[in-house]
């Protein structure tokens, strides 16, 4: 039963009153309620947290709604904090139907959590305030979280709130505004949030999507950290978006040059380059010259000898010297030859040895062997 203040009241244990604060002590803190004696608050029915001081939680001419917990001749004995909690029950009840996001602040933190002052106290458990492990929790005293009611229990006085559960909506949210936004040969700004055996996934402000490691570079590579790091920052191109299973394959060689890119500036017909065999087929030899550039020394390119196979002469994984013959860099077609660099060193080596034969005698080699020469000159 509410009482306005006017004159004199008789008031009974359980009435709901309003009155004035006239006086703060350490303590307790007095009010006026109309009764022939000043109400006492005590501090420990201010708040359903702890209170240090009284003055931290009223001050002098606020307005107060309480209720009243014991009444004698002189003495009116009244508290704040059945009435914010009642309220409190009522607000979190409704909150807790609608599933109503709120602001809170948080008060004290203590072991296995956090505590706010919703009117109650209420709390957060340590495995309910974030999405990821945090270790101290003490930079959270003070700050305002947003939170959602998961668990009440009014005759426990248990409250149990959640700021992990507003942030998981959140990033359910944004996820799927990504995942619709994505469109297959986009190319998007992410970050590597983590590296595994199979590739990196990189957060795209919102959802993860994957890079194959295969998609890493135009080059062989090993494991993912030889190309990215965990927190860089990169550019990605989307291979494909399933929406349905919220799966994103995503290329980082596809927004690079690729290996075949400006080859015709870096190497031209004629020149001898170093490569490695990578596969042998029956009609010739594929050598790697370049990062990712595989040119093809056919059959009869490999040796200036009649052989049946290219495994006659070569192996694979072998080092070898080839020359180049032609370079197509749009139809990505590179023509090599051993046969021809053996040729070279032939005709190099006689050309050496007709000058040292000069120097000694003043006749050439050809002038001795006439015709057997002719077949390393054409």
């Amino acid at each position: 039963m509410n009482h306005e203040v006017s004159g004199m009241k008789e008031f009974s244990a359980g009435d709901i009153v309003t009155g004035k604060v006239v006086k703060i002590e350490e303590k307790q803190v007095l009010v006026d309620v109309g009764y022939k004696v000043e109400g006492i608050v005590p501090i420990s029915e201010l708040s359903s947290l702890h209170v240090e001081k009284a003055s931290d939680v009223v001050n002098e001419g606020d307005e107060l709604t309480l209720q009243v917990k014991k009444v004698e001749d002189d003495e009116i004995v009244l508290s704040k904090r059945a009435v914010d909690a009642d309220q409190a029950w009522q607000d979190l009840e409704a909150k807790f139907e609608s599933g109503e996001i709120f602001e809170a602040e948080v008060k004290d933190v203590v072991k296995g959590g956090l505590v706010v002052d919703i009117g109650l106290r209420g709390f957060i458990p340590a495995s309910l305030v974030e999405t990821y492990y945090v270790e101290d929790f003490e930079e959270y005293k003070g700050k305002s979280l947003s939170l959602k009611v998961v668990e009440l229990d009014r005759d426990q006085n248990r409250v149990i709130l959640s700021h992990r559960a507003v942030v998981e909506a959140e990033e359910s949210t944004k996820k799927q505004e990504v995942l619709q936004s994505l469109e297959e040969g986009q190319v998007i700004e992410g970050t590597v949030q983590r590296l595994t055996d199979f590739g990196a996934f990189v957060n795209l402000g919102g959802i993860d999507g994957l890079v194959h490691i295969s998609q890493l570079s135009h080059e062989h590579v090993e494991k993912a950290s030889d190309v990215v790091e965990e927190g860089q920052t990169i550019n990605v191109k989307v291979l494909s978006v399933d929406r349905d299973n919220e799966r994103i394959s995503l290329s980082l060689k596809a927004t690079q040059p690729g290996p075949w890119h400006d080859l015709s500036s870096r190497v031209k017909s004629g020149e001898v380059v170093e490569g490695t065999v990578r596969r042998l087929v029956s009609f010739g030899a594929f050598v790697e010259v370049f990062p990712g550039v595989e040119g093809l020394v056919h059959i009869s390119q490999i040796s200036n000898r009649h052989i049946g196979t290219p495994g006659e002469v070569l192996e694979e994984g072998e080092t070898v010297s080839v020359k180049i013959l032609d370079v197509d860099e749009n139809a990505k077609r590179l023509s090599l030859s051993m046969k021809e660099l053996e040729r070279d060193q032939a005709r190099e080596e006689v050309k050496q040895y007709e000058k040292k034969e000069d120097d000694n005698s003043g006749f050439s080699l050809s002038d001795m062997i006439g015709d057997q020469l002719d077949k390393y000159k054409k």
